[in-house]
C-alpha cells in the first residue's frame, strides 16, 4: 500500500532542497513531485540542479518545447520527459493553473492537474490542482488548504511513499520546514478563509510577499531562528549543525 505525503513551503529554497533530500535519500524521482508559484519569476533566474541547459525551463530535451506541458498532454506520469533522466527538477516546465496564475511544476501531479484541469472543462469536475490532490488521496480539507498555499506563493513538494517508507517521507519533508494541511489550514481559518477559490484573483507579488513575511514571524515551527541573506528568498532556519562556531552540513 502506498499513500501521498504533501507538505507546503513558503520558501523555493526550502522546496527545493527537499527535493535533493529525497532523491538523495533513494526516494525515485518518479514518486516526487513539485508545484511552486512563480509569480514573482524566482524559478525562470535560476538553475537548477539536473537542469540541462539548452533550452528554457521546461525544456529538458533542447527541442524549444515544454516538456511537462506536453508529457502530461500525453498521459506520461511516469519517468519520460515529466522528472527526466536528471531527476525532478531537470524537468520543471511553467504551466497556468486555474486559480493560481503562473506556476512552475514537475512529476506526476502536474500531470495529473493538468489532467484534471482537461476533465473540469469537458465534464465539471473539480478541476486544475485541487481535483488532483484529491485524486491523489488527499482529503477535501487538506486539498483546499494546499491548493490555496500554492495561491499563496507557497510550493508543494508530494511524494507517493510505500506504507514502511512514509514515516522516513515525512522526517525528510518536515526536515526543510515543510508545513502540513493541519498547521497552516488552522493559520488560514483565523484570518476568516474558508477554502480555495479557482476563481479568485491569483495573488500579486506584494501580496506574496505579505504572506511569506506573515509566516516567517508567525510559525515558530517552520522559520524560529532565521538565518539571514540577500537572494530574495525568506531567510532559513539554523539547525543545530549551522550555528555561528559550528561547521555547515548540507
Amino acid at each position: 500500500m502506498s499513500r501521498t505525503i504533501t507538505r507546503l513551503f513558503d520558501s523555493h529554497t526550502q522546496a527545493i532542497q527537499a527535493v535533493d533530500d529525497l532523491e538523495a535519500a533513494g526516494v525515485d524521482h518518479d514518486r516526487i513531485s513539485i508545484v511552486s508559484n512563480n509569480a514573482d519569476n524566482w524559478h525562470d533566474g535560476h538553475k537548477h540542479a539536473g537542469g540541462s541547459g539548452r533550452g528554457p525551463l521546461g525544456d529538458a530535451n533542447g527541442d524549444g518545447e515544454n516538456d511537462v506541458v506536453d508529457g502530461a498532454g500525453k498521459g506520461a506520469t511516469r519517468g519520460g520527459l515529466i522528472g527526466g533522466a536528471g531527476g525532478l527538477l531537470a524537468g520543471l516546465g511553467m504551466l497556468a493553473i486555474p486559480g493560481l496564475g503562473p506556476v512552475v511544476a514537475a512529476g506526476w501531479l502536474a500531470s495529473t492537474a493538468v489532467g484534471a484541469a482537461v476533465g473540469a472543462a469537458v465534464g465539471g469536475a473539480a478541476g486544475g490542482l485541487l481535483g488532483a490532490l484529491k485524486e491523489a488521496g488527499h482529503s477535501d480539507e487538506e486539498a483546499n488548504v494546499y491548493a490555496e498555499g500554492v495561491r499563496r506563493g507557497g510550493t508543494l513538494v508530494s511524494v507517493k511513499a510505500d506504507d514502511g517508507d512514509a514515516d522516513r517521507i515525512e522526517q525528510l519533508l518536515n526536515g526543510r520546514h515543510g508545513v502540513d494541511a493541519t498547521t497552516r489550514g488552522q493559520a488560514y481559518r483565523e484570518q476568516g478563509w474558508s477554502r480555495f477559490d479557482d476563481t479568485a484573483q491569483p495573488y500579486s507579488v506584494d501580496d506574496i510577499s505579505r504572506e511569506r513575511a506573515r509566516y516567517q514571524t508567525g510559525e515558530n515551527r517552520s522559520f524560529g531562528g532565521m538565518e539571514g541573506s540577500d537572494d530574495g528568498e525568506p531567510d532559513r532556519i539554523r539547525t543545530p549543525g549551522e550555528m555561528p562556531g559550528a561547521p555547515r552540513t548540507f
